[in-house]
C-alpha cells in the first residue's frame, strides 16, 4: 500500500490523520503544499482542490479527508481490521 498525505503546516486534522497512520504503524509520505508548491499542484490535479489533508491511497484519493474516514476506508479495503 502506497500512502501520500498532502498536508499544510499547522493543519490540526493532517495532525489527526499523521497521528492515526502512525499508531497504527502505517507508513505514508507527507508532502506539505506550503512549504513545496508543486506538492500543492500534485494536490489540485489529483483531487481538484489543495484542502488539508487531501491522501492518495494506490490511486485513489481522499480529499479534505479527517482520521475517521481514513479509518473507515482502510477497513473497508481491508487493510485494517
Amino acid at each position: 500500500m502506497n500512502i501520500v498525505v498532502y498536508t499544510k503546516t499547522g493543519c490540526g486534522w493532517a495532525e489527526e490523520v499523521k497521528d492515526f497512520l502512525n499508531t497504527h504503524n502505517i507508513p505514508f509520505e507527507e508532502r506539505d503544499m506550503l512549504v513545496h508548491p508543486k506538492y500543492k499542484d500534485e494536490a489540485i490535479v489529483k483531487s481538484g482542490q489543495w484542502k488539508s489533508p487531501t491522501l492518495d491511497i494506490d490511486g485513489d484519493i481522499l480529499p479534505d479527508s479527517d482520521a475517521a474516514q481514513v479509518e473507515e476506508y482502510l477497513k473497508k479495503k481491508g487493510h485494517l481490521s
